[in-house]
């Protein structure tokens, strides 16, 4: 009997140094999810533009936003129960000032302090957001020309 519990610890030793070696060894280096996911992608080159207004691309620089990457906002509680206000800083690579930050509304290149203006509806499968206007050109009250 106890030559059996040795055998199947000898066996079980077996299995676990196996998976070790595999993994250490054999596995897809791509699998492996790194702290700095930017730093990986600003060595692949300049990041291509999306058109304004598409899914998966940034309001404020109109980059193109791959798989995980976010946009940097702040929703409001709602006072209807319909819609929300948003607050829209940008993605990483207009916050980092790689690329120009500009309102689609009035076209002005939007310092680091200022932000979009959204509301957002939110629906059962899905949530729309509206783009108002940038925080300069919403506290006037009218859409200002390029700066």
């Amino acid at each position: 009997m106890g030559s059996f519990f040795q055998v199947l610890l000898f066996v079980l030793i077996g299995i676990a140094l196996l998976w070790f070696g595999h993994t250490l060894f054999f596995a897809p280096l791509g699998h492996i999810h790194s702290a700095y996911p930017r730093r990986r992608r600003r060595e692949r080159g300049p990041r291509e533009t999306g058109v304004p207004g598409n899914p998966q691309t940034c309001p404020v620089c109109s980059a193109r936003l791959e798989k995980g990457e976010l946009v940097r906002s702040m929703a409001y509680p709602s006072f209807n129960g319909k819609d929300r206000l948003m607050h829209i800083k940008g993605c990483a690579w207009c916050l980092e000032e790689d690329r120009p930050r500009i309102c689609p509304v009035c076209g002005a290149r939007l310092r680091g302090d200022e932000t979009l203006v959204a509301r957002i509806f939110e629906r059962p499968d899905r949530s729309h957001v509206h783009i108002l206007g940038c925080s300069r050109c919403r506290r006037t009250g009218r859409p200002q020309g390029p700066i």
